[in-house]
């Protein structure tokens, strides 16, 4: 209750809540509260106070105009799958997940501003809950990212995401022939300063990462891939495929730049090749029941149909 209450009015400070609780000025179904009772739908919070107290420690009116743009700026999202807890985009790439910096202008901002559009929140529902994606992309990578519309969907994804129950695969182009699955482990660390990772021994400070792949199909010096992210961090699949030799074509961090300027000059490509096509869910209970054991899929890009012919 006391969450909900600072986000009803974030300006009041901490000790406001409290006094009023004591004072029966703000209850719960009627009755006196705490403040740590956990809120379930139906509960009936009310606040004995003037609507100046209330104004004062609300925010202005919540700015809209940022969201409803990017609906209408950001090209090449699709929404693939949506209920009322969870919307499924497929995002082209070139396309932030979150904003990186205060200007930037992310597929979370689409989201909000499609939900407003659509008329699947209003604005004042943003003053205590806002919608955001649960998993993230490269900017540079495209294909599926799951957005939560409710909080039981915030929670409940993440819930899912961080115990690794909902299973990730990639599709991706990389040099070389590969004919045999493997599973690559190892420790990742991040430079924030240059925005790269590198594999480091076990026992340095880094994050353990592990992904599985399977060959799909081999052409004359590249072999179409598909991998299954088992923990998710960044530029994890990348990094993982150019230790073993076989960078992703288009990837000019950590891969073979000449041989990417020579698929650049024939055929166009301009970004790495690396598509997030399929999530798998797990059984799945009331209120997410439309979910249970789905999979959901899209279709590969036009980059990847063009050097699969």
């Amino acid at each position: 209750m006391d969450k909900f209450l600072r986000k009803f009015m974030p300006l009041a400070p901490v000790s406001f809540f409290y006094k009023m609780l004591r004072k029966k000025n703000i209850t719960l179904n009627g009755k006196k509260a705490q403040g740590n009772e956990l809120l379930a739908v139906g509960d009936i919070v009310s606040f004995y106070l003037a609507d100046e107290t209330i104004g004062g420690f609300r925010q202005k009116e919540i700015e809209t105009s940022e969201y409803e743009s990017a609906y209408h700026r950001l090209k090449g999202i699709q929404i693939v799958y949506e209920d009322s807890h969870v919307l499924i985009m497929n995002k082209s790439a070139g396309i932030l997940s979150q904003k990186a910096h205060e200007a930037d202008t992310s597929l979370n901002e689409w989201m909000i501003g499609y939900l407003l559009c659509q008329g699947g929140i209003s604005r004042g529902q943003l003053a205590t809950y806002k919608p955001s994606v649960c998993n993230r992309l490269d900017r540079n990578t495209q294909g599926l990212v799951i957005g939560a519309k409710s909080l039981a969907g915030s929670q409940k994804m993440h819930e899912l995401i961080s115990s690794r129950q909902i299973g990730k695969f990639y599709r991706l182009f990389v040099k070389g022939q590969l004919k045999e699955e493997d599973v690559l482990e190892g420790f990742l660390q991040k430079d924030e300063q240059s925005n790269r990772v590198h594999l480091v021994p076990e026992g340095e400070k880094g994050s353990y990462i592990k992904t599985r792949y399977y060959p799909i199909r081999q052409f004359e010096d590249r072999t179409l891939v598909e991998a299954e992210l088992v923990t998710g961090k960044p530029h994890q699949i990348r990094l993982h495929m150019a230790s073993i030799g076989h960078p992703l074509l288009g990837d000019y961090k950590y891969g073979d730049r000449q041989w990417n300027d020579r698929y650049k000059i024939k055929y166009g490509i301009s970004g790495q090749l690396l598509c997030a096509c399929r999530l798998v869910f797990p059984e799945m209970e009331a209120p997410f029941a439309s979910l249970n054991r789905r999979t959901v899929e899209i279709s590969l890009p036009e980059d990847f149909r063009k050097l699969m012919k």
